[in-house]
């Protein structure tokens, strides 16, 4: 009896343990340029076959560019802070959206960050299943003294 309730738990679990979580991004307002606006992922590249979108900088570019561009923060040195942005890459690799999600509490600030990421190029497009999706992809980042660092 025992091994006749072990092999129907089995069978109740295996199926769940091989599925494969999938996260789908809910937005308020429409945005141009996805290629199917109902199926637009966060990917999680430990979960099956799932690629997150590749920008075409690496994570120390983006630092490079915005240490050089974001100008609020060559005139406040001492400002310590931190937000988050949120880009929209198409099932072509284009960057269809780019916005803050968590507000740094300095408008010019959060506009400046927005303005270089945007400037980031074609990016190799997110896969799921092998396939090109429409995707989102989150950069936290954090200042200290007026230097900014990607988490």
């Amino acid at each position: 009896m025992k091994l006749f309730v072990c092999l129907i738990a089995l069978a109740l679990i295996f199926p769940v343990a091989n599925a494969q979580m999938v996260a789908k991004v809910v937005f308020k307002k429409p945005i141009k340029g996805l290629c199917n606006a109902k199926e637009v992922y966060s990917l999680f590249p430990m979960f099956g076959d799932q690629l997150e979108a590749f920008c075409p900088l690496s994570d120390d570019d983006i630092v490079n560019r915005l240490d050089s561009l974001v100008v609020f923060l060559q005139d406040n040195p001492k400002y310590s802070g931190k937000g988050m942005v949120s880009i929209m890459i198409n099932c072509k690799g284009e960057m269809v959206n780019c916005e803050i999600d968590n507000k740094t509490k300095e408008a010019d600030l959060d506009r400046q960050v927005v303005a270089v990421f945007s400037t980031l190029g074609k990016w190799e497009p997110g896969l799921l299943n092998g396939k090109p999706v429409d995707s989102m992809q989150l950069y936290s980042f954090t200042i200290k003294e007026g230097k900014i660092s990607i988490e």
